[in-house]
């Protein structure tokens, strides 16, 4: 075994264990999407998921990618790759399955939207969405062989096509879009990071149940904001009361006014 299949062996197994991942596909993907094809050349800047300032890795050797850390997309700006454990429990606990329609919003460089592809399958499909006009060329470069996904210039929160059975959101908003949960399927499922301007909040998983939904507070996260996400303190206050709403006990809503549940 070469070293660079030995560092990927190794990154799927710290993923399993550390986030305890039940799907077998999920995992399969992991070692399948070389993390390597989704970016520039390196050598990169990486961090870990709780460190400030980034680190030069030693070389260009994509060895040094298969490690459970973030790896700047633009540095300055603090956008970075999403953290491998985190987006694998998420995918998680959103329960993919073989056939299903995804949809992305925020798929940066694309390579969480080939994982989705793998566990989708050529019956499945992923719409990968992306605000940022350059990102999203270089996302549909580097997916040209997953036949699956299709990448669209968007900023996600308009047009996104048909109903899906699950939609991941990467970026923070201070509260769910209706579009989004219009979108879902009976018993489809919708992740969101709700979080503040300094970043910091908590992935929300939405569940469709009959004619409602179901929120359930998933993990603490901090993210990069979304594109129109609110800039004011009421949108501060809108995203922390979904944060202690949820994380209480599963809310139960029909629908979204102004921000915030409605049983209208």
């Amino acid at each position: 075994m070469s070293d660079l299949s030995a560092a990927r062996a190794r990154f799927v197994e710290l993923i399993a264990k550390r986030e305890r991942i039940a799907s077998s596909r999920l995992l399969a993907a992991l070692a399948a999407v070389p993390r390597e094809n989704f970016l520039a050349k390196g050598p990169w800047r990486v961090k870990s998921g709780a460190a400030r300032n980034y680190r030069l890795t030693p070389s260009a050797d994509p060895v040094h990618l298969y490690d459970n850390v973030l790896v700047a997309i633009d540095a300055r700006r603090k956008l970075d790759t999403g953290l491998p454990s985190l987006w694998a429990h998420f995918i998680d606990v959103l329960d993919i399955r073989a056939k299903d329609r995804v949809i992305q919003i925020g798929c940066g460089l694309g390579y969480f939207s080939a994982i989705l592809s793998e566990i989708v399958g050529a019956k499945g499909q992923v719409r990968a969405i992306e605000c940022n006009a350059l990102l999203a060329a270089r996302a549909a470069n580097y997916l040209r062989a997953y036949h699956n996904v299709e990448v669209i210039y968007d900023d996600g929160c308009c047009d996104i096509g048909e109903p899906a059975d699950v939609i991941i959101v990467h970026a923070g908003f201070s509260h769910p879009h209706p579009l989004w949960l219009a979108l879902l399927r009976p018993r489809g499922r919708l992740l969101v990071p709700l979080t503040q301007r300094d970043r910091e909040g908590a992935a929300l998983k939405i569940s469709r149940r009959g004619k409602g939904f179901v929120a359930e507070a998933v993990q603490q996260i901090r993210i990069f904001p979304g594109y129109g996400r609110g800039v004011t303190a009421l949108d501060d206050r809108v995203a922390d009361w979904w944060q202690r709403a949820s994380a209480l006990a599963p809310l139960r809503f029909r629908g979204i006014e102004q921000g915030l549940p409605s049983d209208g």
